[in-house]
């Protein structure tokens, strides 16, 4: 069920009413929380919904057995148990056909012929991300942060809450488990706020994303034939296609949350207007970024130890995130990438020197600020040139092509479209950096603006054409 679909739309609609008016009580809206939850994800293929159940038993099961024991080696055992079962699971849905094809590759680059038959595994929808969520839970509990729950049902909906259940921001059990035990009363301003970040999510979604998704996915597809300008203007419509498909889904799963009196994390915070890279990932994803940094990054050591460590640690944290979002060698490289991007700042001390805000007190940036931001903006896209292609070869051929200056000019121009929606999008964007979201206008015009936007959003929607997120691939 995509959250662009009308589907979706009397869904929660329906939802929305049984919730408020006449599941009143904790444990009723709780349960209907889980039932909800289910049915949107059952949606796409219900039998995914046995794989979600079972994560959700083992974990639940894991937590009460950790909170029984004080023995070191029954508390590492269990631990163990959830990282075997829940990285197993992921492993093996996303990644079996993969080491297969790898393996077979390998072989015969050697000049040995393998045939090794493999499976037709159909990757479940979101099981990067609630894997990761149980994970948190036990992990959390096992470092004594947190008591585990006795209330299945409690459990059980935080693991599948369907606003966020396919592609996050990826919840810690410390944040939002406990709202699932305390007392919900209908909040306008909070429900104001939510609709408002799902009007900006849907807008994002649809009118920039999607206008850019037709482009990029014409040129990345015939980059032979394209001009080095026109692959230049098909990473940025990426950099942005990527951006706006995915931090729009964030701010309709948040806004959508906030509906039924629900807080979730901020996951991303205007991250193109980064002066380094260091600052792109703080602001980039933060749930993912923050959970590798707190469960993987600082228990290898994070920055402290010797250069050999620190070097180590970077490239792990790196080329892990990569791996993790999808089985092809293209997110490998990326992520390889980007931790050679972020080593020199670690190593000269520099990677927290961007904290504050751009142009705090300026309308407009200065020209250091342009300038890094305009860097940091390269060195991104260039990354996503690789995260967007099919093959490394791919990726590398098409970075070729750019700077074959013989063919550099495009024979026809045809974004006439996509870059003037962009520098408006950039324009409210930066006008907006400062606030949580951008639709937060004076009262004086804000029904126009929010009138503006609906019918902005109507004219690009297409009942034929609605576009799945991303990030549901990963």
């Amino acid at each position: 069920m995509l959250f662009n679909s009308f589907e979706f739309l009397v869904f929660l609609t329906i939802v929305f009413i049984l919730y408020w008016f006449v599941f009143k009580k904790l444990k009723t809206q709780n349960i209907l929380i889980l039932v909800a939850s289910y049915v949107f994800y059952g949606w796409w293929d219900w039998r995914f919904l046995s794989l979600i159940f079972l994560s959700t038993l083992v974990d639940y099961t894991l937590g009460l057995m950790l909170k029984k024991t004080a023995n070191v080696k029954k508390r590492k055992l269990l631990l163990y148990s959830s990282l075997l079962f829940n990285l197993g699971m992921l492993g093996f849905f996303k990644y079996y056909n993969f080491f297969i094809h790898s393996w077979v590759e390998a072989w015969s680059s050697l000049g040995v012929t393998m045939h090794v038959s493999s499976l037709n595994i159909i990757l479940p929808v979101g099981v990067s991300f609630y894997t990761f969520q149980t994970l948190s839970y036990t992990i959390d509990i096992y470092k004594g942060k947190l008591e585990p729950t006795k209330d299945f049902i409690s459990f059980a909906s935080f693991v599948s809450f369907f606003p966020q259940l396919v592609a996050g921001p990826i919840e810690r059990a410390t944040n939002l488990l406990p709202q699932f035990f305390r007392k919900r009363e209908f909040d306008y301003s909070l429900a104001v706020s939510g609709m408002k970040l799902i009007l900006w999510g849907l807008v994002k979604k649809v009118v920039i994303a999607d206008s850019c998704a037709t482009l990029v996915n014409l040129i990345f597809a015939d980059y032979q034939n394209e001009s080095g300008l026109a692959l230049i203007m098909g990473a940025i419509y990426f950099a942005f296609q990527i951006y706006c498909d995915f931090s729009g889904y964030s701010d309709i799963a948040i806004g959508t949350a906030r509906l039924f009196g629900f807080k979730l994390m901020r996951n991303f915070n205007y991250p193109y207007f980064s002066r380094d890279i260091a600052e792109f990932w703080r602001r980039w994803h933060i749930s993912l970024s923050t959970w590798f940094r707190d469960y993987l990054y600082i228990p290898l050591g994070g920055s402290r130890g010797t250069l050999k460590l620190k070097i180590r640690n970077v490239f792990v944290i790196f080329l892990v995130s990569g791996f993790w979002h999808g089985a092809n060698w293209t997110f490998i490289a990326w992520g390889g990438l980007n931790a050679l991007f972020f080593l020199p700042l670690l190593l000269s001390n520099k990677n927290r020197n961007n904290l504050n805000e751009v142009a705090e007190n300026s309308l407009l940036p200065s020209l250091k600020e342009l300038l890094q931001i305009l860097f940091t903006f390269f060195l991104t896209t260039f990354a996503w040139i690789f995260f967007r292609s099919e093959t490394i070869t791919d990726a590398i051929h098409y970075i070729q092509k750019i700077v074959d200056f013989g063919s550099f000019f495009p024979t026809v121009i045809r974004h006439k479209k996509a870059i003037p929606l962009l520098v408006i999008f950039i324009i409210i964007e930066w006008w907006s950096r400062k606030k949580e979201y951008p639709l937060v206008f004076d009262k004086k015009y804000r029904n126009f603006f929010y009138v503006f936007f609906v019918f902005v959003l109507l004219y690009f929607i297409s009942a034929d054409d609605k576009s799945s997120f991303i990030y549901f691939q990963f």
